[in-house]
């Protein structure tokens, strides 16, 4: 069985803030699902923070909810960037807050679920970042790298940091350069909560997981997953942006190349889908008290 653990954080320091409760665990835990049911026993609205169920297009791949499994809740953050460009943390936040705000208007309860634990991390609290001043000779130097190459310069100085940043912004890469640099390390961030959260951990047994990843991968192939690559091909978008976009895209992608048989691709995704609920579970572990 799914055993659901709850966790109120800082729950002494938050008795004024809004009211919102967060559903997290490893993929394929059966979040959407347990999301929907709670929202039409509490009146609540569902917020997505999935980091790539943002884009659109991509729906197989993402295992995005359809529009009948919804059941008639309203879901927001879903389909809301466009596939080519790159959406960050910041515009997370941004789109979550804003859906948020709008959700309690209405007096219903917003419902944030999803396994992207530092967009979920980046929406609950404000970090305090250490009083570093602006580096303008550093920033310029490190203003025409890559994302990737400023992760990897990251992951040297201060691989702590590397493990909770956002890769793909380099904005805030930079930023944590430049304190590593100055400092030797970015220090442990002082986080103030912007809810009153409670947060409820779906973590499935590994061998009742395990069976679920390979239902998941399944029907996943069965729903058209090649197709959808097809198409984002079709769309101009780069095989490069589509390899961004994760592991079940970049093997799909292998197959249609004729780098891996159909078996193969089933077998990686089997196992790289278990490899990432494992790290998801890394991330989760403080939910459980």
């Amino acid at each position: 069985m799914i055993r659901v653990v709850f966790y109120d954080k800082m729950r002494a320091m938050a008795r004024a803030l809004a009211k919102i409760v967060v559903i997290v665990g490893p993929t394929t835990s059966g979040k959407s699902e347990y999301a929907v049911r709670l929202a039409i026993k509490i009146n609540g609205e569902i917020i997505s923070a999935d980091s790539r169920q943002v884009y659109s297009g991509l729906d197989v791949g993402t295992a995005k909810i359809t529009k009948r499994e919804m059941r008639g809740i309203r879901h927001h953050c879903l389909d809301i960037a466009d596939t080519k460009q790159t959406f960050t943390v910041d515009d997370f936040v941004k789109a979550a807050s804003h859906a948020i705000d709008h959700i309690l208007k209405k007096g219903k309860t917003p419902i944030i679920v999803g396994g992207t634990g530092f967009y979920i991390d980046a929406l609950l609290y404000k970090n305090a970042f250490p009083n570093v001043p602006p580096n303008p000779t550093l920033r310029a130097s490190l203003g025409s790298r890559t994302t990737k190459s400023l992760f990897e310069m990251l992951k040297k100085l201060d691989p702590r940091r590397a493990h909770e940043i956002d890769s793909k912004n380099s904005r805030r890469l930079i930023r944590a350069i430049e304190i590593a640099t100055a400092l030797g390390k970015v220090p442990k961030l002082k986080k103030t909560p912007r809810y009153d959260t409670k947060v409820i951990f779906l973590n499935p047994k590994p061998a009742r997981l395990k069976k679920r990843i390979a239902a998941r991968t399944a029907q996943m192939i069965r729903r058209g997953l090649v197709a959808e690559i097809k198409k984002l091909l079709a769309s101009k978008i780069p095989r490069a942006r589509i390899r961004e976009l994760g592991f079940e895209y970049k093997f799909p992608l292998d197959y249609i190349d004729g780098k891996i048989s159909r078996p193969e691709l089933a077998q990686k995704l089997n196992t790289e889908t278990w490899r990432y609920a494992k790290r998801q579970l890394t991330w989760f572990k403080k939910y459980n008290p």
